[in-house]
This record gives C-alpha cells, sequence and structure tokens, in this order.
C-alpha cells in the first residue's frame, strides 16, 4: 500500500421518476476512486421514495424545476452507500471511504482570555 492515498467520493443522482404506485424511484452511482489508482468502488442502486402525494409530487416537480435532487434525498442515499463502501474497502484491504479525524495539535495549549465580570 502506498504511504499516502488519497480517497475522493461521488454521489450521482441520476433522475427521479414517478412511479404508478405513487413511490418514486431515483436511481444514483456512488463511486469512491484511490489514488494512486488502488481501488475503485462503484455502487450502483435505487433509491425508492414513498410519502403522501402531495410531497411526492412536491419532489418530483422541484426536481424537474431546478434539476438538483434534495438535500435529504442525498444525504440518505449517502449514509447507506457510504456503509456499504466502507464494507467493500475492508474486504478490498484498502482504505476505508471516511473523512480525515483531526490530529491533536503538538505544542503548548493556546492561551484563554482573562474573564473578568464587573456588577
Amino acid at each position: 500500500m502506498p504511504p499516502q492515498v488519497q480517497i475522493g467520493v461521488n454521489i450521482n443522482m441520476l433522475d427521479i421518476d414517478q412511479r404508478s404506485d405513487g413511490t418514486l424511484d431515483a436511481p444514483f452511482v456512488f463511486t469512491v476512486n484511490y489514488t494512486p489508482s488502488i481501488a475503485q468502488i462503484s455502487i450502483k442502486g435505487r433509491a425508492k421514495i414513498s410519502g403522501d402525494s402531495e410531497d411526492t409530487k412536491k419532489i418530483v416537480d422541484e426536481h424537474k424545476a431546478q434539476k438538483s435532487p434534495p438535500m435529504q434525498l442525498v444525504q440518505a442515499v449517502s449514509n447507506a452507500a457510504i456503509a456499504d463502501a466502507i464494507l467493500i474497502s475492508r474486504s478490498l484491504n484498502v482504505p476505508p471511504p471516511l473523512p480525515p479525524i483531526p490530529q491533536p495539535q503538538t505544542g503548548p495549549p493556546p492561551s484563554k482570555p482573562d474573564a473578568r465580570y464587573t456588577a
């Protein structure tokens, strides 16, 4: 394994379609790329959205107007796909697609300002 691996994550929501049973269907592709090119994980799927007919119609109308899926949908799909990608990365023996953990600062702790209160 190279000492420095960069991981890029991309989610592409392809469309949102109204189905005959009143639900919505949203195909997606979730991709994890590694640099240097040691692996690539692609997860393709379909999100099924159900709810009140007013709510689903609103989602479809807004999507057609602005061509971007609702953030709640992107977040839900991303959460599910990242969990699968972590399991797959483990079986491939490559680093999981997680955000980096901030390293603690080495050196003296930041000084606290004097807090003085007068009444």
